[in-house]
Formats: structure tokens, sequence, C-alpha cells
């Protein structure tokens, strides 16, 4: 790249930053991602770090905020208590289609043990995901409350972490596979089957 960075068009300069945070965090870590190489990566000039994200701090927030609502969008999270044994497979694919969307993530809460300013933004993570899969229960009249939606998502995140980590998709969506079932399992215990709501 040259000196001078490229022109890109209103708008595509702040996506190129964002993406080249989860490229750039996913293959060096989350101290490997400096305004020179998150701009590098982006093919832009570091100033516009700045310019649209105030600080790499504003960068890193937004990232995570981008990253989580696309996890939840692309893997079907919100479908879970579909029970159309489809989640699964689309989990899969979708983490395996982009890695660095959870990697980064996965970088950002061991940060947070150490920086209090990320431990915000992880706590933001937590509850997005967690109040996905809570609305996903409701819909189904599955009334769980709050920490059994937070036991189903952990059990999801643990299991994409060994994905990611060590592989074996065969045995990691037949225990994503598991963990429909006890959703499903759910309805037994509250003496109905579960429906959706009526909107």
């Amino acid at each position: 790249m040259s000196q001078e960075a490229r022109k890109l068009p209103y708008g595509d300069g702040r996506d190129a930053l964002l993406a080249a945070v989860l490229d750039v965090v996913a293959e060096k870590g989350l101290r490997g991602a400096t305004y020179r190489s998150v701009a590098t990566r982006a093919g832009v000039n570091h100033a516009l770090i700045t310019h649209h994200f105030g600080s790499m701090e504003g960068l890193l927030a937004a990232t995570m905020e981008w990253s989580v609502q696309r996890s939840i969008e692309e893997t079907g999270l919100s479908g879970i208590a579909d029970f159309d044994g489809n989640f699964a497979d689309t989990l899969i694919a979708t983490v395996s289609a982009e890695p660095e969307l959870q990697l980064f993530q996965f970088e950002m809460i061991l940060e947070s043990r150490r920086n209090p300013q990320i431990r915000a933004m992880v706590e933001r993570l937590y509850a997005n995901y967690v109040n996905t899969v809570e609305e996903a229960l409701t819909r189904r009249r599955l009334d769980t409350g709050n920490e059994a939606s937070l036991a189903i998502f952990a059990a999801l995140d643990g299991l994409m972490i060994q994905f990611l980590t060590i592989g074996d998709p065969a045995r990691i969506k037949s225990a994503v596979n598991q963990v429909e079932r006890l959703i499903a399992a759910l309805e037994s215990v509250n003496g109905t089957p579960g429906k959706p709501a009526k909107n």
C-alpha cells in the first residue's frame, strides 16, 4: 500500500476498519490491534480511526457491537427454540465461514479480566446474547427465566470455543443438538407443549 491510502466511498472506510479489527485480532490477538496494523489491513489512513471512532478503544467498542449483532443474525441464535433441526448446522457453518467474529469476541472476553473498560463491553455482549436466547424461549412460551437462558447460551459459547480450538465438527454438532433437546425438554417441565406466542 502506498503512503497515501486509497480513497473509499463514504461509509466504506468505517466498515473496512471494523472488518480489519476482526482480522487483526484473530491473527495477532488483541495486543496486535494498533492504529497502524488495523489501518494497514483496512487499506486506509490511520487518521480515519480517530475520525470515525475517536480512539482505538472506540473502534474496539464499535467492533464488539457490530460483531455481536452479526453473530446473532448469521448464526440464527434467535431461532434456537424452533426445534427445526437446522440450528446446529447453521451455527457450525457460520462459525466455520467467519471464525474471526467469535475469535475477536473471545479475545475481548479474556482482556476484560485486565481492563475495566472492556469489561463493560463484555457485559453488554453477554446481555445481548442471553436476551436473544430468552426472547426465543419466550416466543415458545417457555418461561425459564434469565438463569436458564444464561446456562443455554453458556453451553453454546463453550462449544464454539471448543470448535474453534479443538475442532471435531461432528462431535460439536451432536452436542449442540443435545442443547436443543434440553430446551425441548423444558416443554414437558412446564406441563404444556410450548407454542409460539401470537403477535
